[in-house]
């Protein structure tokens, strides 16, 4: 009985070990899980923790199709970047007016803040956006990589159709666009 004891005593510790050595499970995610179609909606990233035990020192983010008019919200104490498409120049023609050039604002592509959150700690990085009405019904996906000091996430799978982020490492953080 005690040799069974001891056996499963080693069963039990070994088990333990492999599970805490496995990667957190916790992937990144929005606080929202679902928006409004044709809404600016205030989109909340989670970042639950680092990689594989290492801080986390930078956070990108890539604006979708389906996503307009970003905007991110600043955080004390860290560097915010933003990387925007060139600005469209298009012809418009007014009534008696003639063709003449329309200059349009430059589209947010990518967000980045930068600076440093230890491992063992969360945070939120916030960013507005303008949810597309033609995406009213679909899920849309939010590519991010987590950069830390050793390392890197990237938090940028997204499934097939109807396949599940549940049977990805790294699904990208999605809403469902709701009408």
């Amino acid at each position: 009985m005690t040799a069974r004891l001891g056996t499963a005593l080693r069963m039990a510790l070994t088990a333990s070990a492999v599970a805490s050595a496995q990667p957190a499970s916790a992937h990144i995610t929005f606080e929202a899980k679902t928006v409004e179609a044709g809404t600016t909606v205030r989109f909340v990233l989670r970042v639950p923790h680092g990689c594989a035990g290492s801080a986390t020192v930078a956070v990108r983010i890539s604006i979708p199709e389906g996503l307009s008019e970003a905007r991110p919200q600043p955080k004390p104490g860290w560097t915010l970047d933003i990387v925007s498409a060139a600005p469209e120049t298009t012809a418009s023609t007014e009534a008696g007016d003639g063709a003449h050039a329309v200059q349009h604002d430059a589209a947010v592509k990518e967000i980045s803040w930068s600076g440093r959150l230890e491992d063992a700690h969360d945070d939120e990085f916030i960013f507005r956006a303008k949810v597309d009405a033609a995406a009213a019904g679909k899920d849309l996906f939010v590519p991010v990589v987590q950069q830390c000091e050793a390392g890197l996430a990237r938090w940028i799978e997204i499934p097939p159709p109807g396949g599940s982020a549940d049977d990805l490492r790294f699904p990208a953080p999605s809403v469902k666009v709701v009408r």
